[in-house]
């Protein structure tokens, strides 16, 4: 069961080239400001969670399991996305998804009780499942029409995103600002970015919608060895954007402002390891990269946690940035080209299982808080990438 991804569309683009092409590119940088839209809400989410927490009054194993709610919601809605795709077309459900998303993300932090918290990240995780599949969808639509690469481009359009969602944050927080005051301002200013950006969507030439697309597959072993070194990506992602502030403030004692700011030092490294992922994957492979990020990720979040002061845990995050920068852009193109699995098919289980990750790795680490502390919760997620790390000789890429 090989799986075969080209990444050599006309010739090895080198990094200038690279970064040229998507900037130019019409429906390359409509694309990738996609990506940046999901990322900004839930970078702006994820920096005001402690002040939620507090408002609510939430231990770490209830603001753990309030937020299942969001892969609740991806849970729901992953199958489906496949099916809604070929209905609509990637581009138009990106567009119709960020809408959802925008909306959606003002209730969890206006909310006055745990219980419509959970409703509005339940919400959140139904829009997020959808835009995720779709706007990746649209990148690899991109890709093969023009004969272009972008895919690790767009994800580093996420991560500018989320680099810039916690800058804001942390900017709003130092100022005073109120949070839903913040996310409604952010929200509105999305919204137009949106509507200014569906000329351009509607014009990404879409591949042909087949039965397949509606359907969710049973993971074959090398879509499974794929879902499993996901699962410690995104896993490390989500610690990142759910945990990172909270460890900051409560574990090194850091302010408000400096613990808005992990998120951010993790994006900014795993941004620039995006931006220059389509020039360099060709060049080092994508086993190599796969395998030798997973360890940096782990290294990054055991010295966070060897070391609670607040530089050095700042540093461990950036190390888990930059440790996971390329596993998502490698692993969701790859799970297009999975031999014997239709490439809508293909993106959509992988997608579902990503997200799990993505989205429950965060509450699990909250029960592990709960009962251990939330060294050990980071502990379990660099022992995964560490699982991941060995998982990746096995792959056929």
């Amino acid at each position: 069961m090989n799986v075969t991804i080209d990444e050599k569309p006309s010739a090895t683009p080198t990094l200038l080239s690279s970064l040229q092409t998507f900037f130019t590119h019409p429906h390359a940088r409509a694309v990738g400001l996609v990506f940046t839209t999901e990322s900004l809400l839930l970078g702006g989410w994820v920096a005001h969670i402690p002040h939620v927490k507090q408002k609510l009054h939430l231990t770490d194993a209830g603001l753990g399991m309030v937020l299942f709610a969001m892969p609740a919601g991806l849970l729901l809605m992953n199958p489906f996305t496949g099916w809604i795709i070929a209905r609509l077309g990637a581009a138009r459900t990106c567009f119709v998804s960020v809408l959802a998303l925008c909306l959606s993300t003002l209730l969890p932090i206006n909310a006055p009780n745990i219980a419509l918290m959970a409703i509005g990240l339940f919400f959140v995780g139904l829009s997020a499942a959808l835009l995720n599949v779709a706007m990746n969808t649209s990148a690899a639509d991109v890709e093969r029409e023009h004969n272009i690469l972008i895919m690790s481009s767009c994800h580093g359009m996420w991560s500018l995103g989320g680099m810039l969602g916690s800058l804001l944050a942390g900017i709003c927080i130092a100022l005073h600002v109120s949070p839903s005051l913040h996310m409604l301002g952010m929200t509105l200013a999305l919204l137009l970015l949106t509507v200014a950006l569906r000329p351009i969507l509607k014009t990404i030439p879409a591949q042909p919608p087949t039965e397949s697309s509606a359907a969710f597959v049973r993971p074959n072993m090398m879509l499974l060895l794929m879902i499993i070194i996901g699962l410690g990506v995104a896993m490390g992602e989500g610690a990142a954007l759910d945990w990172s502030a909270v460890y900051l403030h409560e574990a090194t004692g850091a302010s408000s402002q400096i613990a808005a700011l992990g998120f951010g030092c993790f994006s900014l490294v795993m941004t620039l390891g995006r931006f220059i992922g389509d020039a360099l994957i060709p060049r080092i492979g994508v086993k190599r990269i796969l395998g030798m990020g997973s360890l940096v990720a782990a290294a990054g979040l055991l010295l966070a946690i060897s070391v609670p002061v607040p530089v050095v845990a700042l540093t461990g995050f950036a190390l888990l940035g930059a440790g996971c920068s390329l596993g998502a852009p490698i692993l969701y193109k790859a799970s297009m080209h999975v031999a014997g699995i239709p490439a809508a098919t293909g993106l959509a289980t992988f997608a579902t299982f990503s997200f799990i990750g993505f989205l429950a790795g965060p509450p699990v680490i909250g029960f592990v808080a709960e009962a251990y502390g939330l060294a050990y919760g980071f502990g379990l997620v660099a022992g995964i990438l560490l699982l991941s790390a060995v998982l990746t000789r096995k792959l056929t890429l």
